[in-house]
């Protein structure tokens, strides 16, 4: 049997929107039973608003997320890696390069990229939400009690 992993980074580019969502998601299904961290290739000033309203929908608070980039990581020491993003995926690969890591791709859209009305824009940032939440839930079925 495959042990499960004991920590998991998340990352994307800005760690403003996907990766916080992924990791606030992941801590709402198995609390402290895993080591939950995300980062971005960059740092945004502070998570996405949007991505706060459609986490606060789902009882989650990432309002407090601050973004932080690899380099600011204080552990390295994660079982798993799962990038949500391109560029991500690439800096995961080379950030991992000497580490025995698991590296995971998740293609994941940037919710901030799509125009439109306000509730449009909301209905994609749910979507992108949902979509990680079904990913997670099937990926890490084997954490369920």
């Amino acid at each position: 049997m495959v042990r499960p992993p004991q920590s998991v980074l998340f990352c994307c580019t800005m760690n403003a929107i996907r990766s916080p969502m992924a990791e606030g998601l992941m801590k709402r299904r198995f609390g402290t039973r895993v080591f939950v961290d995300s980062c971005g290739l960059r740092k945004a000033d502070q998570v996405d608003p949007m991505a706060v309203m459609v986490m606060d929908e789902l009882g989650v608070d990432i309002i407090k997320h601050r973004p932080k980039t690899f380099a600011d990581l204080e552990d390295d020491s994660f079982d798993l890696i799962i990038s949500l993003a391109p560029q991500a995926h690439h800096r995961a690969l080379e950030y991992t390069r000497h580490l025995a890591v698991e590296v995971e791709y998740w293609p994941t859209m940037d919710p901030s990229a799509v125009e439109g009305s306000r509730d449009s824009r909301m209905d994609t940032y749910r979507d992108v939400r949902d979509a990680l939440d079904r990913q997670i839930a099937k990926r890490f079925a084997m954490l369920k009690l």
